[in-house]
């Protein structure tokens, strides 16, 4: 699956409860391995979750998408918790 058939998907599914639980938990392990994104270094991911919306889910999903990319980050819960955001997305 693509990054626009993800976006897609990620559009289609914003009101789901699974796929707002994927967020939350990745958003919480990224705040607990202290993360910092270069295009947002000043976030804190906790309050994210915390008040997260539909409307910040494709958000949640690029984040997602690089740190599974990422050959810099190697903290493999992290990983783990952004390919488990990403298959939440894939088709049964």
């Amino acid at each position: 699956m693509d990054m626009d058939e993800l976006k897609k998907r990620c559009e289609k599914m914003k009101d789901d409860p699974t796929f707002m639980k994927e967020c939350k938990f990745f958003l919480g392990i990224m705040e607990e391995k202290n993360v910092v994104m270069e295009d947002e270094p000043n976030q804190t991911y906790i309050s994210m979750a915390e008040s997260i919306s539909p409307e910040d889910l494709p958000r949640v999903l690029e984040m997602a998408l690089k740190i599974a990319k990422s050959s810099k980050i190697t903290d493999i819960d992290l990983k783990i918790a952004a390919e488990k955001l990403i298959r939440t997305l894939e088709p049964l």
